[in-house]
């Protein structure tokens, strides 16, 4: 049986045939010198390598070196690896010798079943399109022909404001023991700082799983404790409770640890239980099947400079505040609390994500490339592929609608009616101008003003805009706006 080279993103038992089989991991340290990690994502990634290795004992070579090409010259046999996940690495393994590239694993709908789907649309990709077929294609939440429930979505009843009382009535999420492995990798990550290589964020403890255990363990939690709650408050944020019910199962998902088809269906099984409504249970198999699948056969479905896309003609880059999660910085409750868990956690939900931190980078024309990059080094889940999507198509909207049908720019009302931001913060939600005027709702119209002849004309966007042309101070909201340029709101 050929050897199986597994890199740190393929780490479950589905990445291998036989549970026996020989097995290759290589941990690189020119990784953590390319870029700046967040310290608890390079945490995460060793823990995890270290720990299959562990666990594989004689049935996998286990080599330390500083490139991934100095310890292949210590391999003399033939390998195989599975599809990697990003360009670079898949053009790296195609130029090697004896290294046979097989098919990609860990996600629900193969490239070749997308590539069809995709060649036989006409106009843009949607996801809602796409996860109907994978809903077909899968037979998922399916009775006879036909979605069950008779709708393909719930997404309606998934958009519950913060609860009352600062927190959601869900048991926590289950957090993993650290251990010796752990111990070692915290020591070697000390040792490399004192070396010269930077990471960014605070150490912590180690909250998501590095293991398939621990991976299957918190996704058995999850199902049976928090999915319930999980859609209604999906699409809420508060500052007291960072979790919500949500399952915190993505990095285990890009770290390989599990495969996502067997989330689908357990989740499924859930509802047919009547462990958890139809609502929640479509709403995380959308998130899962859908949309997840749906970023990553994008990124190879488009072609390789998609991830450079600019349409709109971002110019500015990133101020060091960001780089560094400077929290301290910002005034503004939402964006301050939001980076201050990037920088404490390397993680916040989804929605922080996208209408708190992509929603101001988005509103003061940052480079898209340059934030795909931070999403990438400074969330423990963050990969190239994970964040192209997200960012280029989704959050900053730069190829104008390949993959979405407007962009996800807001104001202030947005935050505060989905948060508990608001209230106490120094900005008011409801100003667009002057000391008080909040930086989301001034720089939500700014932005609007400055890209009006480059949006194209939208149905979704009409009302908008038309609010818009009825604003008699919006000059002087964009003047406000250019001044306020790239400082810490």
């Amino acid at each position: 049986m050929s050897r199986r080279w597994l890199f740190a993103d393929q780490l479950g038992p589905h990445f291998l045939d036989d549970r026996k089989q020989p097995v290759l991991l290589i941990e690189s340290k020119a990784v953590f010198r390319r870029r700046v990690y967040h310290r608890q994502k390079a945490h995460l990634i060793l823990s995890a390598l270290r720990h299959r290795a562990a666990e594989l004992g004689d049935q996998a070579i286990f080599l330390r070196a500083e490139t991934y090409r100095q310890a292949l010259q210590q391999v003399r046999e033939p390998l195989e690896v599975c599809h990697p996940t990003s360009r670079r690495a898949l053009a790296f393994v195609r130029d090697l010798d004896r290294v046979t590239v097989l098919p990609a694993r860990g996600y629900v709908t193969s490239l070749a079943d997308f590539a069809d789907w995709a060649d036989g649309r006409r106009g843009a990709l949607r996801m809602e399109a796409f996860y109907r077929f994978a809903r077909e294609h899968h037979g998922v939440l399916m009775q006879g022909g036909d979605p069950v429930g008779g709708r393909w979505s719930f997404d309606t009843e998934n958009r519950e404001p913060a609860p009352k009382g600062g927190k959601l009535d869900v048991a926590a999420p289950a957090m993993p023991k650290e251990d010796d492995i752990d111990a070692e990798v915290r020591a070697d990550l000390d040792r490399w700082e004192r070396q010269g290589i930077r990471f960014a964020g605070r150490d912590g403890p180690r909250r998501f799983p590095a293991t398939a255990k621990e991976a299957t363990a918190r996704l058995r939690h999850f199902l049976r404790h928090r999915l319930a709650a999980f859609g209604p408050y999906e699409d809420a944020m508060l500052s007291t409770d960072p979790w919500l019910a949500h399952s915190m199962l993505s990095a285990a998902f890009n770290l390989g640890l599990l495969d996502p088809a067997e989330a689908v269906r357990g989740a499924e099984q859930a509802y047919r239980r009547g462990g958890a409504p139809l609502a929640s249970v479509e709403g995380f198999i959308r998130q899962v099947m859908g949309w997840r699948d749906f970023i990553w056969h994008t990124y190879w479905y488009f072609e390789p400079n998609w991830r450079t896309s600019n349409e709109l003609a971002a110019r500015r880059s990133l101020p060091d505040w960001w780089h560094d999660l400077d929290a301290d910085a910002v005034d503004a409750h939402c964006l301050s609390d939001v980076l201050g868990g990037v920088r404490d956690r390397g993680w916040v939900h989804h929605i922080p994500r996208l209408m708190v931190l992509g929603n101001y980078a988005l509103q003061r024309g940052w480079r898209p490339a340059e934030l795909v990059e931070w999403f990438h080094t400074r969330f423990v889940d963050g990969y190239e592929w994970v964040m192209t999507g997200n960012v280029i198509g989704m959050s900053q909207y730069a190829d104008l609608g390949r993959m979405t049908t407007k962009p996800y720019v807001s104001g202030g009302a947005y935050i505060n009616r989905m948060s508990d931001y608001c209230g106490g913060c120094r900005y008011d939600p409801r100003k667009r101008l002057g000391e008080k005027a909040c930086p989301f709702t001034a720089g939500y119209w700014a932005f609007l003003s400055t890209n009006r002849p480059r949006i194209p004309a939208n149905a979704r966007m009409a009302r908008a805009l038309k609010q818009l042309e009825r604003l008699s101070d919006l000059d002087a909201v964009v003047a406000q706006e250019k001044q306020r340029g790239s400082d810490p709101p």
